[in-house]
């Protein structure tokens, strides 16, 4: 077995590595909050960036700030230090980018995602959803004689038990759209 350089194990712990083949790394899922110009093709240049460099997409989301020029870009993304780090990097290098911030790293944050699920349902099934719908805050949004229509809001994890709840009924569509996230300022007490 080959003994690490100081160096070496110094390089590895700061970016997230495992100093032995067997050991893990600090893999992980990070949320990143863009700022782009809101322009043609600035949204493409960013996907481009992440295909060309094999970087996994777990969800992206987009839309228009407080300004109509800008638009905030909400990437979910897995990597180690080393491999956030360069995400980061190379998406500060984007010409349309104003300004990256991996929210996971920084400091708390508050994330929604909304989900639309339509399940069947009849007469006899119609309560007990709209009961579990309830417990999650969960609305009915549209109604016919063989489904219903839920919109959920929430967190990620939300989310997932809703449509694990939702499965036994019979789960017809979901379309979700993917996580959005603000940071919260830090608050300095007296």
């Amino acid at each position: 077995m080959k003994t690490l350089t100081a160096q070496q194990v110094y390089r590895k712990q700061s970016d997230g590595l495992g100093l032995h083949p067997d050991e893990r790394d600090d893999t992980r899922r990070h949320i990143i909050s863009v700022l782009l110009e809101n322009q043609m093709g600035s949204l493409n240049r960013v996907l481009n960036m992440f295909a060309a460099r094999g970087f996994n997409l777990e969800s992206v989301t987009v839309g228009e700030t407080e300004d109509p020029t800008i638009s905030r870009l909400t990437l979910v993304t897995s990597g180690n230090t080393k491999v956030i780090r360069q995400v980061v990097r190379q998406l500060n290098r984007l010409i349309d980018t104003l300004e990256v911030v991996d929210l996971t790293d920084s400091g708390d944050y508050v994330e929604r995602e909304l989900c639309l699920l339509k399940v069947s349902a009849d007469e006899n099934t119609r309560p007990k959803i709209k009961e579990t719908a309830d417990i999650f805050g969960a609305k009915v949004v549209d109604i016919t004689h063989e489904s219903l229509t839920l919109e959920a809001t929430g967190p990620t994890t939300k989310i997932k038990a809703f449509i694990e709840l939702m499965t036994p009924f019979g789960i017809k569509e979901v379309a979700r759209s993917g996580r959005v996230a603000l940071s919260r300022p830090l608050v300095h007490g007296n």
